[in-house]
């Protein structure tokens, strides 16, 4: 049986095709099947997503990585062809270049299972702040975060994202609070939120289930994202000069959405108001951050603060 190789180039960790052959027949999931640790796809993508998150990746235990069969009566077969088809499309449209890549997808459970075997179904509304037009959001290979955190997290604690190819053809730069939901001419096929360095792309709904195959499933526990016991005390969020409240609010703008965003900042308000106590907001900020991503972002900060004060006085 034929599989997909997967690399990630040292220069740009972008993850490109080869061939090889795969000798598991073991199937996991519908439609599925498991790429054993001693595949190198597994290690290529698991490495992928780990140096992806950046520091934030040693919080992250990839469980399992699937391949998708396209297989089975719900139109894989069809699918996977009809994208090669489009592909070649989009190619011949662009002077040759299909400006194909690999993205990642995250979803709930049901959703990403729903999404192998049957394609996308609907669009997905993200917060107000977040959006770039209506379409279905993926993140460059280099950038999970943001699909990190639409994966939701099952019964088990896993996290479940795809790792999908995305025929991106000629992108447009879409503004944020954007509402365009088709191409705005034929000259471009998607839309990105930045020409020279992406970190969304967006593939309009009517093109969904024609410009985006997915390939493999990951399931990962990331302890950074769910939080740790109440137990571990309040001294997560310092009066220390190195990091004040409004810095760390920041910083956390990196790895949160609007809506968590939102939470923090009316915490905040709140409690220079005086209607909440600094403990009811250190509860309500790990709650929402949660603990290990909390610890590793204060302490970047710190890190970088230092850092400049040593280059400074050097």
């Amino acid at each position: 049986m034929e599989q997909d190789q997967v690399s990630i180039t040292e220069d740009n960790c972008e993850i490109l095709a080869a061939s090889s052959e795969c000798s598991s027949t073991s199937l996991l999931a519908s439609g599925t099947i498991r790429v054993g640790d001693e595949n190198r796809d597994h290690d290529v993508i698991k490495n992928g997503l780990v140096m992806g998150m950046g520091k934030l990746g040693q919080y992250v235990r990839v469980v399992e990585v699937r391949k998708n069969l396209f297989s089975g009566l719900s139109g894989g077969q069809g699918r996977m062809q009809n994208f090669r088809v489009f592909s070649e499309a989009v190619s011949r449209k662009n002077g040759g270049d299909s400006n194909l890549k690999y993205a990642w997808y995250g979803g709930s459970k049901k959703e990403i299972s729903d999404i192998i075997n049957h394609g996308f179904a609907c669009v997905k509304s993200p917060g107000n702040g977040d959006l770039y037009g209506r379409g279905v959001y993926l993140s460059p290979v280099k950038f999970p975060m943001d699909s990190v955190l639409s994966s939701g997290i099952d019964n088990n604690g896993l996290r479940h994202i795809l790792l999908c190819r995305v025929i991106l053809g000629k992108t447009e730069q879409i503004c944020a609070g954007s509402e365009q939901f088709h191409p705005s001419s034929e000259e471009f096929d998607t839309g990105v939120d930045n020409l020279e360095d992406p970190k969304k792309y967006i593939v309009w709904s009517c093109y969904m289930n024609s410009h985006i195959l997915p390939h493999f499933v990951v399931s990962f526990k990331a302890p950074s994202m769910t939080g740790l016991p109440r137990s571990q005390g309040l001294a997560l969020i310092p009066k220390s000069p190195y990091l004040s409240f409004p810095k760390l609010v920041s910083d956390l703008k990196t790895y949160l959405i609007p809506s968590q965003m939102a939470l923090i900042t009316k915490s905040y308000t709140a409690f220079l108001a005086k209607k909440i106590t600094r403990n009811q907001l250190i509860s309500t900020v790990r709650q929402i951050v949660g603990d290990n991503l909390l610890k590793a972002v204060i302490q970047s900060s710190r890190n970088k603060t230092l850092k400049n004060k040593r280059i400074s006085g050097a």
